[in-house]
C-alpha cells in the first residue's frame, strides 16, 4: 500500500517558498532533547533561526557551513521557548511511526543564499 498523499494542484505546490540557505551556527536546543537550534543565512540582512528535530542524526558541527533547503514561508512558531522561522527539508525513513533515519537535503554545489528552489 502506498503512503503517498493525495495529488494537489500546481497552484498549491507553488505556495511553498523553498530556498537554499547556509547554516552559519548550529547548537543543541537548550530545552529539548531532540532539537537542534540553527542560525541560517538566507540572503537577508538578519537571517533567521530554525529549530529542527534532527539531533539523533546530526551533531551541530555536521551542519555548520552546509547549504540546505528550507521551507521559508512557514509561519514562525515558538518551539520549547525558541522561535523557529521555517523548516529544513529532509528525507525520513520510518519504522512505523518513528523516524529511523533522517537525511537533510543539501546542494551538490554552492548556490547564493536565498536562491529559490523550483
Amino acid at each position: 500500500m502506498s503512503d503517498f498523499l493525495p495529488q494537489i494542484a500546481y497552484e498549491d505546490f507553488a505556495k511553498l517558498d523553498l530556498r537554499v540557505v547556509t547554516v552559519t551556527k548550529a547548537e543543541l536546543h537548550p530545552d529539548a532533547d531532540r532539537l537542534l537550534k540553527l542560525q541560517i543565512d538566507d540572503g537577508t540582512e538578519d537571517g533567521r533561526q530554525i529549530c529542527a528535530g534532527m539531533k539523533a542524526w546530526y551533531a551541530p558541527e555536521d551542519l555548520e557551513g552546509s547549504q540546505v533547503v528550507i521551507v521559508a514561508n512557514l509561519e514562525p512558531r515558538k518551539i520549547r521557548g525558541e522561535i523557529s522561522e521555517g523548516m529544513v527539508v529532509a528525507a525520513t525513513r520510518k519504522n512505523g511511526e518513528d523516524a529511523e533515519d533522517v537525511a537533510v537535503l543539501r546542494c551538490d554545489r554552492e548556490m547564493p543564499n536565498g536562491a529559490k528552489v523550483s
